[in-house]
């Protein structure tokens, strides 16, 4: 299992992709730092995976994603896909968007972290 990133933008495009080699963290590459400023005007969304959990965003994610809304100079929404389920949170004032349906690219992002996909109930 590894964890994925995903560069969503609008109709929930994937604009950029990249992946770690650890089920625990994805390090800072120098390129998803690159693909993120060129592509800012684009991005709705940053999305990674949390292949052995939690179904929730760590320390680390929390510090990132308010040094990216400062970065950037807006809000933009996050998401973290997890086992068995996917969670989001719009950075301005904390807001948590709850998730009914998750989008497309969440199983695409499990089968690439080596998850299996979620067993929803009805």
């Amino acid at each position: 299992m590894r964890e994925v990133f995903f560069l969503i933008g609008r109709g929930n495009a994937v604009l950029w992709s990249d992946a770690g080699d650890s089920a625990a963290a994805l390090p800072d590459t120098r390129e998803r730092w690159d693909a993120i400023w060129r592509l800012r005007d684009e991005i709705e969304e940053l999305a990674h995976s949390h292949p052995a959990g939690p179904q929730g965003f760590s320390h680390e994610d929390e510090t990132t994603m308010e040094a990216l809304v400062a970065g950037l100079g807006r809000a933009i929404c996050f998401s973290v896909v997890a086992p068995h389920g996917t969670v989001r949170r719009q950075k301005e004032g904390d807001v948590r968007v709850p998730i009914n349906e998750e989008p497309w690219w969440a199983a695409l992002m499990r089968r690439a972290s080596g998850m299996e996909e979620p067993r929803w109930q009805s």
